[in-house]
């Protein structure tokens, strides 16, 4: 039986597959323009919505990532995903996306467009690409080190079968196609989770007698005896995400998707309580794993080796698929999210007078391109949890400024905006040369606020201020912004 598991596996993977591209293909038919292709028509319920977004976020960064971060530090670890990243989709569903869903914009980089100018909807989409594209690669690398654990492939194949996967059916479908396999998707993988992680800790011992062979600072939730760089560091943890990815394509782009306002906040606060709860499942089994496995070599297969010594031959596929579920939904969602500003913003900035069609032929071009560039740098770098998070620091250093002042700061203006990202990213680049033990993105975040603040007070007078306004061009007055 051990020498036919890896075919057992490789044949549901090879069903799953063609299940995810059956989708795709299906999602296809929906797609008539851009609005269908990267926004879904807006016609997301809140089931779809939550669905999509929650599937989205439990990716490799979390069920591969944060498992082997939690196997080797505990819960000081992992506070950036899931603590983190769940501390951000509360904030998005209470400040942030109710104003994007009532502006009917299709990108984040059109908010910055529409909120300031043009010049900052491009520097927006070109902060966006390189984010994206590190975490697809992120999850490429996962992938990979699934297949090579259960099966024995060569984890270069692995990559390979993710990333061709991901880039057929969302190529063909786009959000639809990406919305529709990522509720197929999130079903598997709670059901994974929630079955199978009780079962691998009761084969294991128990919760009880292995909690008590856990050193107790492994859940110390903040750091003790440090000094102020160390207490950077954790901030940074909690913020790199938290405040980072609410400049994030992936979630704005679900909210965009949504089928009003309501939902968009809804799915938000819905997904923040499921990713907070059914996320924390693989930090446990990762602390759990450095009890029962105190000698891996790679932290990052401490997962798929739980599941291989401990659980039985038809429960080991399903948690397979749940694995493997949760690094689709997620690499997905984040191939979409570069190709839609560079098919939407930066070609309209580039041609303004664009055609629609050509649009939506520039969008899926870019999944491609996007997907490949990707695939190259998954094949370069190896740790995921690491990959993970530096893809978020330019997004906190250069967008997440500029993007609260323009909902909330009536002053914010163009030259305003330009200049808060442009400083981020410099001051961002230069802490990470001269100040390599301080968490640079967090430091940049001051500098990128002063710079908004001072040169739009400077030149508010030649450039005044564009209003907050909805689809229909009506100012969006204070109380309607906030999503309670």
């Amino acid at each position: 039986m051990p020498y036919l598991l890896p075919m057992f596996i490789l044949l549901g993977l090879a069903a799953y597959t063609l299940a995810m591209l059956g989708i795709g293909l299906y999602a296809s038919r929906r797609v008539s323009g851009s609005a269908d292709y990267l926004v879904a028509g807006r016609r997301l319920s809140l089931p779809l919505a939550t669905a999509t977004l929650s599937a989205t976020w439990f990716g490799g960064g979390l069920c591969i990532g944060a498992a082997s971060a939690a196997y080797g530090g505990g819960f000081r670890a992992v506070i950036a995903d899931p603590f983190g990243a769940a501390l951000c989709l509360f904030l998005a569903g209470a400040f942030y996306v109710r104003v994007l869903r009532r502006m009917g914009i299709m990108t984040i980089a059109s908010f910055f467009t529409e909120r300031f100018n043009g010049r900052a909807g491009m520097l927006a989409s070109l902060c966006t690409i390189p984010a994206y594209v590190g975490w697809v690669a992120a999850l490429m690398v996962a992938f990979g080190r699934i297949l090579q654990s259960l099966t024995g492939l060569d984890p270069v194949v692995g990559i390979c079968v993710g990333a061709g996967v991901v880039l057929i059916y969302t190529y063909a479908g786009g959000m639809w196609a990406v919305t529709l396999t990522d509720f197929v998707q999130l079903i598997i993988l709670v059901l994974g989770m929630v079955v199978l992680t009780p079962i691998l800790l009761s084969d294991m011992g128990g919760w009880t007698a292995i909690s008590a062979r856990i050193p107790a600072e492994r859940f110390d939730l903040y750091p003790h005896d440090a000094d102020a760089s160390a207490w950077f560091d954790y901030a940074r943890d909690w913020l790199v995400i938290g405040l980072g990815n609410l400049a994030g394509q992936d979630l704005i782009q679900r909210s965009l998707s949504s089928r009003d306002d309501k939902v968009a906040v809804r799915s938000a606060y819905l997904s923040g309580v499921l990713y907070l709860t059914v996320g924390l499942l693989p930090v446990l089994l990762g602390m759990a794993g450095a009890v029962v496995l105190p000698d891996l070599v790679d932290p990052d297969l401490v997962m798929m080796e739980l599941a291989q010594k401990y659980l039985p031959a038809a429960a080991l596929v399903l948690f397979t698929g749940a694995l493997l579920s949760a690094l689709l939904s997620s690499a997905d969602s984040a191939l979409l999210a570069p190709a839609s500003v560079i098919g939407w913003d930066l070609l309209r900035w580039l041609r303004p007078d664009v055609k629609e069609t050509t649009c939506l032929r520039v969008s899926r071009l870019s999944v491609a391109a996007c997907g490949l560039i990707a695939l190259v740098l998954a094949l370069h770098r190896t740790s995921v949890y690491d990959l993970m998070v530096d893809s978020w620091s330019v997004l906190l250093a250069t967008l997440f400024v500029p993007l609260t002042a323009g909902i909330w700061w009536r002053r914010a203006n163009g030259p305003g905006a330009l200049a808060s990202i442009l400083v981020g990213f410099v001051s961002w680049l230069v802490l990470m040369r001269v100040a390599t033990a301080w968490p640079a993105d967090l430091l940049a975040v001051p500098f990128a606020l002063a710079a908004l603040v001072s040169v739009s007070l400077a030149t508010a007078t030649t450039t005044p201020p564009r209003p907050l306004a909805d689809a229909e061009g009506r100012e969006i007055v204070l109380r309607e912004r906030v999503g309670w």
